[in-house]
């Protein structure tokens, strides 16, 4: 399987921000992870902290063959009507992980635009929670 996952603002500093709601691991830590955990799999991570640089890489993966994706765009999540409608675009299968809880956390993040569009929504359990989307994703082959 090929799995992109996007990330959006503030994910480049995983592991040097709120350690308590994002734990102490990097992006790199991450891939780490999955490409250990499944070694057969292929993962291609693009971060921004650019909303139109995050929509010009999804335009680019609807015609790319990935079998799926993971999104967490960070507090774009909670705002972006533009990610939202570049998701419903995508006929991949599409899963949005949150490292933290967000319906424990401020008001304001509980809400999610981008979520609607994905077949599910996982949230709260740090990295184990791209690792729960993987499996997901694998059951769904």
């Amino acid at each position: 399987m090929k799995i992109l996952i996007l990330h959006g603002p503030n994910l480049n500093m995983l592991g040097r921000r709120e350690k308590e709601h994002y734990g102490s691991g990097d992006q790199e830590d991450l891939l780490r992870l999955l490409s250990d955990r499944f070694p057969d799999f292929r993962f291609d991570l693009f971060q921004s902290n650019h909303e139109g640089e995050l929509v010009d890489r999804i335009h680019q993966a609807v015609d790319q063959e990935w079998d799926g994706v993971i999104v967490n765009f960070g507090g774009l999540t909670h705002t972006s009507v533009a990610l939202r409608d570049a998701l419903s675009l995508m006929p991949q299968d599409r899963i949005e992980v949150h490292l933290s809880n967000i319906h424990a956390r401020e008001p304001f993040r509980h809400t999610s635009l981008t979520g609607g569009v994905c077949r599910g929504m996982i949230s709260g359990f740090g990295f184990f929670g791209y690792v729960m989307a993987v499996e997901a994703m694998s059951q769904k082959r």
